[in-house]
Order: C-alpha cells, then sequence, then structure tokens
C-alpha cells in the first residue's frame, strides 16, 4: 500500500470501469448470478486499486456509508411504495382502476392514454415509483387485455412516469437538480419546458400511431371482456374503490411529504381490504407486508395482482443498496474526481458540455445505481465548465436532469431500473426500446448543445458573438 494518498491514474480508473462491466456480464448474462452478488464483487475489486492508492478499509467503508446514507430515501420510498402496492391490490383500488379504464378506454388510443395518465399522476405526485406503482400496475392490465406487447405497454407506462418525475416541483429529483444547480426552482422547471414539451408531444404522437397500427378498427376485445369478468368476480369494483388513490393524489399535490402520505396510503388500502373485499382483518394488515395473494385460477389475473407488499421490495431494496456502496467507494477514492478532470479537458463549447453532463449523469446511474447519485455525478463533475464558458446554470440544472434522471430506468441495476421491472414485470432491457420520452429528452438536449439554441449565456457567447445578458428572476 503507498505510503500517502495519490488520486488514480487515467489506466486505473479504466480499469475499474471495465472490471466492472465485465463483473456484471459474467455474473448477469454468463452465469445468471443474482445481480446483488455481482455489484458486491465489484466492492473488493474497487479496494484493491483503494488500497494500491493509499487508502485504509476504514477510509473506504467510511465512502461505502456514505454513499448509502446518501440514497437512503430512496430506499425508504421503495418500502412505502411496495406497502402501497399490496394493499391498494387487496383492497380493490388496482383492479377497479383497471376494470373502469378496460370500459371507457379505446384500445386505439390506449397508449397514448396510458403515456398522458401516468404522466399526469406523477406530475400531480411528484413520484415515478408512486406512479408506475398504482397509475401503472393498472394501464398494464389494461394494456395487456387489449392485447398490445407488454414490453411496448410498459415504455409508454415509464415515459408517462418521468414527465413528473423531470417535471413536478413535487418530485425530489427535480428539487434537488436545482438546488445542487444553485438555480431557483422555478426557473429551473421553465427551462426543462424547451426539452421537454416537444419530447412529450412527440413521444404522444409516436405512441398514437403506434395503437392505431396495433389496433386497426375495433379489433378483439375478448381478452379484455375476459379480464373485466374475472375482476368483478373477485374484487368488489365499485367507484368509491378509488378515493385512496384520490385522497393520495390530492394530499400529495398539496406538497405533504411523500413518504408518510404513501404510507397513509397504504394503511387506507388494507381498511379497505377489510371493509369492501372481503379480506380479514389480519391478511388486511399483512398485505403491507406480504403483499396480495389470490388464486383466481386465471393466470394473467394472478400474473398482475399478486404482488406488491414491503417483502416485495427486499431484493430491489438490497441491490441499491449494495449500488449506492459502490457510488460512494467509487467517489471516495477519487474515481469520478478524475473522471471529471478529463471530461472537463476536453469539453470546450456548449455542445460538448452537453455531452459531458449527460454522460455523467449516466456513468452516475450505470456505476453508482440511483438517481440521487447521477444527479450529484452530472451536477458536480460539470458545473466548472459552464460558469468557466459562462453559460447559465439553468442549461447545467436542465442537462442534469435529461443525463441523470430520465436515464435512471435506462439501467438494470440503478433503483428506477430494478423497481420498475419488479412493479411492471417487464425487464429493464425488454422496455427498454420504448422509453421514447426519455431518449426524445436526451436527443433534443443534445441538439441544442450543438446547434447553440436555447442555450443562454451571462456575458458573451465563447465564438465571440454578442449574446444577450441573462436576467435571473
Amino acid at each position: 500500500m503507498s505510503a500517502e494518498k495519490r488520486l488514480p491514474t487515467l489506466p486505473e480508473v479504466l480499469f475499474v470501469l471495465v472490471s466492472f462491466i465485465v463483473i456484471m456480464f459474467l455474473f448477469v448474462v454468463q452465469f445468471e448470478f443474482p445481480i446483488q452478488l455481482a455489484l458486491l464483487t465489484t466492492w473488493f475489486m474497487i479496494m484493491l486499486v483503494g488500497l494500491r492508492i493509499g487508502f485504509t478499509y476504514a477510509e473506504m467503508q467510511k465512502g461505502i456509508l456514505k454513499g448509502i446514507y446518501d440514497g437512503l430515501e430512496a430506499v425508504l420510498i421503495l418500502i412505502s411504495v411496495g406497502a402501497l402496492i399490496g394493499t391498494w391490490i387487496a383492497g380493490g383500488v388496482v383492479p377497479s382502476i383497471i376494470y373502469y379504464g378496460l370500459s371507457i378506454i379505446d384500445p386505439s388510443i390506449f397508449l397514448m392514454a396510458a403515456f398522458i395518465i401516468c404522466a399526469i399522476t406523477s406530475l400531480a405526485t411528484g413520484t415515478s415509483f408512486g406512479s408506475a406503482g398504482t397509475a401503472g400496475i393498472a394501464m398494464m392490465g389494461i394494456g395487456v387485455s387489449f392485447g398490445f406487447p407488454v414490453a411496448l405497454v410498459a415504455g409508454a407506462v415509464i415515459s408517462g412516469c418521468y414527465v413528473g418525475d423531470k417535471l413536478s416541483p413535487l418530485s425530489d429529483t427535480t428539487v434537488m437538480t436545482a438546488s445542487l444547480s444553485k438555480v431557483n426552482l422555478i426557473e429551473h422547471i421553465k427551462s426543462m419546458l424547451f426539452v421537454s414539451a416537444p419530447a412529450f408531444v412527440i413521444a404522444g404522437l409516436l405512441f398514437l400511431g403506434t395503437g392505431f397500427f396495433f389496433h386497426q378498427g375495433d379489433g378483439d376485445l375478448s381478452q379484455a371482456e375476459s379480464t373485466m369478468a374475472s375482476l368483478s368476480e373477485y374484487f368488489n369494483i365499485s367507484w368509491y374503490m378509488l378515493i385512496p388513490a384520490v385522497i393520495v393524489i390530492l394530499l400529495l399535490a398539496l406538497k405533504m411529504p411523500s413518504i408518510p402520505v404513501i404510507l397513509f396510503g397504504a394503511l387506507l388500502g388494507s381498511i379497505w381490504a377489510f371493509l369492501f373485499q372481503g379480506v380479514s382483518a389480519f391478511d388486511a394488515v399483512n398485505s403491507l407486508y406480504s403483499g396480495n395473494n389470490i388464486e383466481s385460477g386465471v393466470a394473467f389475473i394472478d400474473n398482475l395482482l399478486n404482488r406488491g407488499g414491503i417483502e416485495f421490495m427486499l431484493g430491489v431494496i438490497v441491490l441499491i443498496l449494495f449500488a449506492l456502496g459502490v457510488g460512494g467507494l467509487m467517489e471516495r477514492i477519487g474515481i469520478l474526481q478524475v473522471i471529471c478532470n478529463t471530461m472537463l479537458a476536453w469539453a470546450n463549447n456548449a455542445g460538448k458540455t452537453t455531452l459531458t453532463t449527460m454522460l455523467s449523469g449516466f456513468f452516475g446511474n450505470f456505476f453508482g445505481g440511483a438517481a440521487y447519485v447521477s444527479i450529484i455525478t452530472a451536477s458536480k463533475i460539470t458545473e466548472e465548465n459552464y460558469d468557466r464558458l459562462n453559460i447559465d446554470r439553468r442549461v447545467l440544472s436542465r442537462n442534469t436532469e435529461a443525463g441523470g434522471t430520465v436515464t435512471t430506468p435506462m439501467v438494470p441495476w440503478s433503483d428506477g431500473g430494478v423497481f420498475m421491472a419488479a412493479t411492471l414485470g417487464v425487464s429493464t432491457l425488454t422496455y427498454l426500446p420504448f422509453l421514447w420520452f426519455n431518449f426524445l429528452v436526451i436527443v433534443i438536449s443534445l441538439i441544442y448543445g450543438y446547434t447553440n439554441k436555447f442555450i443562454w449565456y451571462t456575458k458573451t457567447e465563447q465564438n465571440g458573438q454578442d449574446a444577450k445578458e441573462v436576467v435571473n428572476s
């Protein structure tokens, strides 16, 4: 071990990054081991480099613990949403949403409707996890009943959920990004609209066109009718089943703290299961932890509605803790700093700076496993470049969301990727091609950067052309 600490060299950083990818491939693809074991193994690989450059195990352990601590809020939200999913299924909330959705939504416009409904839910609640666990599960049931490919429905659902996660003033990632970038929250949201509005419209049209392609004319609705019949047989379907959902959305819209509100919604689901679904008091309470459990004899219904509960999230939580530990280790021994220095030396214009911010955000998700990590890496690694090039920090905050928040569900072991795959029952790589809103946000942001459109400067542009002074409100 070295006598004194030093930053890792670029070859050492490349060794860590390449080894990480190789370990993930061998464990997950080649040997089909749990992804949690792959992440745990990477801890020791990174520690070897840490010991080589002068860090003690105790110092690296502090990095692990700090990384985990920084992401604990996501873990608490996962626990809360897991409880909510279990009780809202047992209490008839989700089955009622599916039933009414099947009865009123036209199949040809369903994909666009699912995208918009999940977007509205996430905008009103500020949580992509909560939106996917409630409206998202309902949309999955409706979409599959209409005969749409499950991956395509998941793409529409997740795309919609990340509209609000990116834009809602109630979203923790939105607030965190504005804070880390030192930008007023409302100005941050206004800046994102230049990217998100066209991405939302284009994605909506793509989902609409795809829906018409899959359902030309009336189509075969026999599966939808069969699903409605099965739901009404095993659940009490009524308008008052939707009351817990309305209460939770209203409380979140009133800016109440998300975790206690979601847990309160889960409690309401237990009460509804006992009062209206004929579930025993013990089973109603137990659904908070163990989720819903029915044996309808209909494979589709059982697969869709036998899920949820805190227990349902335990594997996800372990995975995220290990991923957060990886991110904390890499930050502690200086790997992120070396990447930062390398990027700063290369990025000398708005386009390259936009690209480095997005890459930094993706690295945070890929190697840190959480949206919180990606927001930190994207904003902190590249903020100096924006100041050096006199680019307004509203562009930094906007690009941080584009590279960090929206890429989270694209990484199989990130908190968003794992949660969406587990909750919707579709693997990350399967739904990945259909995250049209997310991809559009990335592409439009890069186009703006390289064409210098909607890039605001605090003084003058780097090429010497005049640029108007930015006035921050």
